[in-house]
C-alpha cells in the first residue's frame, strides 16, 4: 500500500547507538591488563573470551587467523542488537541489529576505518530474497544472514562479526562499578522503573546507565542529544576501567562478557592483534564515514535508500583499505536505483520498485556526513567520541 510524505523538512540524523561501536571494542582492551597480574588472569581471560567464541560459515577460521598473523588488513562487522534488557528478553527472540558497523583494520596502513549502515536500508534479505530494513537480517538469520546481506550490499568480503546486545552496557557498567555522569535536564521515564532522572551530577549503575544511554523522545536534540549521553557513559566505561579500582575487579570485568557477547575471533587472534605494534597504531587512528541515503516512505516505514553512488563510495574505500582492487557494483540495489533514477534526480516524489509498486518519498536528505575523524569535531551533534 502506498504511503504519502509527511513534507518534513530536510534533517541530519544522527547515527545509531554508537555505543555498541564502543562495546565492541573496550572488551579488546582488557587484554592489555593480562601484564599486570601474570598466568592466572592470563588464563581466566583466555576463558572468559574464548566462550564469546561462535563461528559462522564465510572464511575458515584457520584462514582468518593466518591474516592476523602475517599481519594483513581485516574487516570486521559490528552489530549492536535491541535484546537482553530494559524487559526485551527471550520472548523478544534474536531481536533486531540496532547498529550495524563495518570495521576495517589495516596494520600496514596505520589506519581503522568504521563505515555505519543505517539499520533502515532498504536491502535484499540473503536467503530469504526479502526486500525489507537491512536491520531485519538479524531477526531472520542472525549474524550469518547480516554478514551476507552486508558483503551482498557493497560486495565486500568480511572476516570476522562481533555482537553485543544491550544488557553487554549494563553488565559492564556494574562491573566498573558504576559511572558518573552529568545529566542534561531532567525527565521522567514511565516505561521503566527507576527511569526519573534529576539534572545535575549523578552515580548511575548499569539498568540506569542503559536507561540514561538510550532515551531520545524526551530530549530535545532528539538523536544529538542521545548520542552526547551516549558519549558521555563511553568516557566514563574507559575511565573506570583504566583505574587501579578496575585492575583489581578485573574477575568482574570478564564476568560482564559472559551472555552478552558473540564473536568468530579467538583469543589468540585478539592477543596476536594487541601484541603486535602496527595493529595497535591503526586502533589509535580511526576515520568513520556513514552510507549516506535518501528518506523514502515505504508502505507506512521509514527507509533509507542508498544511491549507487553512495554505495559505491563506500565499497570503494573499504577494498582500498583492504588492500584490495576496487570492483564495480552489481547488484539488486544498483539494478532497482538504475530503474528509479528520477527518484534521485528529483523528477518524481515515487520510488517504483521491479514489480512495480510505487513508494513515496518526503524530501531527500543526506543520512549523516561522510567522514568525520574519530575523537575530532563530529558533524552528528556534539564533540567526538
Amino acid at each position: 500500500m502506498d504511503s504519502r510524505s509527511n513534507g518534513t523538512k530536510k534533517v541530519r540524523r544522527a547515527p545509531h547507538h554508537p555505543v555498541w561501536r564502543f562495546l565492541g571494542f573496550a572488551f579488546i582492551g582488557i587484554l592489555f591488563l593480562v601484564g599486570a597480574y601474570g598466568f592466572r588472569v592470563f588464563s581466566e581471560t583466555k576463558t572468559a573470551v574464548n566462550g564469546t567464541y561462535a563461528n559462522v560459515t564465510t572464511a575458515s577460521a584457520e584462514a582468518n587467523s593466518k591474516l592476523i598473523k602475517d599481519e594483513k588488513p581485516i574487516s570486521i562487522l559490528l552489530l549492536g542488537t535491541d535484546t537482553g534488557a530494559l524487559g526485551r528478553g527471550a520472548s523478544w527472540g534474536k531481536g533486531n541489529s540496532d547498529s550495524i558497523e563495518i570495521v576495517t583494520i589495516n596494520p600496514q596502513k596505520h589506519k581503522t576505518t568504521i563505515t555505519s549502515i543505517p539499520r533502515d536500508t532498504l536491502a535484499k534479505i540473503s536467503g530469504t530474497g526479502e526486500i525489507a530494513k537491512i536491520n531485519a537480517a538479524y531477526a531472520s538469520g542472525g549474524e550469518e544472514t547480516t554478514l551476507k546481506t552486508v558483503q551482498n550490499l557493497l560486495n565486500i568480503k568480511i572476516n570476522y562479526y562481533i555482537t553485543v546486545n544491550m544488557n553487554g552496557l549494563k553488565k559492564i557498567v556494574d562491573a566498573v562499578g558504576g559511572v558518573d555522569v552529568t545529566v542534561p535536564f531532567s525527565w521522567s521515564d514511565p516505561d521503566h522503573d527507576g527511569g526519573d532522572f534529576t539534572k545535575g551530577k549523578a552515580h548511575l549503575n548499569g539498568t540506569r546507565a542503559l536507561q540514561f544511554a538510550r532515551m531520545r523522545y524526551e530530549d530535545p536534540k532528539g538523536d544529538y542529544g542521545r548520542q552526547q549521553r551516549q558519549q558521555q557513559v563511553i568516557k566514563a566505561i574507559v575511565k573506570s576501567l583504566l583505574s587501579a579500582k578496575t585492575l583489581t575487579s578485573y574477575e568482574s570485568v570478564l564476568g560482564s562478557l559472559k551472555g552478552s557477547l558473540k564473536m568468530n575471533l579467538t583469543f589468540d587472534d585478539l592477543l596476536s592483534m594487541a601484541q603486535n605494534s602496527d595493529y595497535r597504531k591503526a586502533g589509535n587512528n580511526i576515520k568513520k564515514y556513514t552510507l549516506q541515503g535518501n528518506d523514502a516512505m515505504i508502505d507506512g516505514s521509514a527507509y533509507q535508500v542508498a544511491s549507487t553512488s553512495a554505495l559505491q563510495k563506500a565499497s570503494d574505500r573499504i577494498h582500498e583499505q583492504l588492500g584490495q582492487s576496487q570492483e564495480t557494483l552489481s547488484n539488486f540495489n544498483t539494478r532497482l536505483n538504475a530503474t528509479n533514477s528520477a527518484f534521485f534526480d528529483g523528477t518524481t516524489t515515487s520510488y517504483y520498485t521491479s514489480s512495480s509498486s510505487t513508494y513515496d518519498t518526503g524530501t531527500t536528505s543526506t543520512y549523516g556526513t561522510d567522514s568525520s575523524a574519530y575523537g575530532g569535531t563530529s558533524s552528528y551533534g556534539g564533540g567526538g567520541y
